[in-house]
């Protein structure tokens, strides 16, 4: 037990450690480069470090890097502290009056960040940019401008065509799923979206095809997808037990397939 309790304290000191070589590595980052624009990120309030440290960093390390992937991963950045700093604004401080009004300002101008972020990729014509900034800002140019892609090979990616599926989801369900089965063609060995397996089972099951449904509920199990336990599905897929066999060895054989990057649709007719 000593010994346990000494190698415990260890690693809590190194952790700790560790911490505070971080926070004194991004203090320094920060007091030699102005351009960073630390001091409106309150840099010293212990809420929402690791989320401001990501921000700072990222900047510091894309310095002279125009790219919009770049800036996409900034504006997703600036969004996480965002998120962070309208938790900590609800948080009364006790010892430090002005602190609130700190995390106030901190707050809008991550917000501001993240316009100006929007403002500078308008003019893009990049489909994946496209598709950030209808997703994220809710740009309805950029729905248009991506939309009018589809059919023109602009979108022969997995993400793309995903994406594409997301739209007609409530618009037309077999469109959709013509879709994801694209998605999944479309998807590289050790890249899988599982949000296509996801979409694909509740989606055949809005359109009350229960064998394809358990099917994919199936191959989603399998990329640890959460779903209803073994009892729980015989009541949601009343089948007797020879369907349920021949459902299994179909969910086995597109789980084999989608493992090697091999999946095609149309070898797994019906699903």
């Amino acid at each position: 037990m000593p010994l346990i309790r000494t190698l415990l304290y260890a690693l809590v000191a190194l952790s700790l450690t560790g911490c505070f070589q971080s926070r004194k590595n991004t203090d320094q980052l920060c007091k030699n480069n102005e351009s960073l624009e630390c001091n409106k990120m309150n840099v010293n309030d212990g809420q929402c470090r690791v989320a401001r440290t990501d921000v700072i960093w990222h900047r510091h390390q894309a310095q002279g890097d125009v790219s919009e992937r770049s800036k996409i991963e900034e504006f997703r950045l600036f969004k996480t502290y965002q998120k962070c700093l309208e938790l900590a604004s609800q948080i009364q401080p006790i010892e430090q009056a002005d602190l609130k009004a700190l995390r106030y300002n901190a707050l809008v101008y991550t917000i501001d960040e993240q316009t100006r972020i929007s403002d500078e990729l308008t003019n893009t014509s990049a489909p994946e940019t496209l598709y950030f900034l209808w997703s994220e800002t809710g740009s309805r140019l950029a729905r248009q401008q991506f939309l009018r892609l589809e059919g023109t090979g602009a979108l022969e990616t997995s993400s793309l065509q995903y994406a594409l599926a997301t739209y007609y989801t409530t618009r037309d369900k077999e469109k959709t799923i013509v879709l994801l089965h694209r998605a999944l063609e479309l998807t590289a060995k050790d890249d899988l979206n599982v949000d296509i397996i996801k979409s694909l089972a509740s989606v055949n099951q809005s359109l009350g095809r229960y064998e394809q449904s358990y099917t994919w509920a199936m191959v989603g199990r399998h990329f640890n997808v959460p779903i209803a336990n073994d009892n729980e599905l015989r009541l949601l897929y009343p089948f007797g037990d020879t369907t349920f066999t021949k459902l299994n060895s179909k969910a086995n054989e597109i789980i084999s397939s989608i493992e090697k990057g091999t999946y095609q649709q149309s070898y797994h007719q019906n699903h």
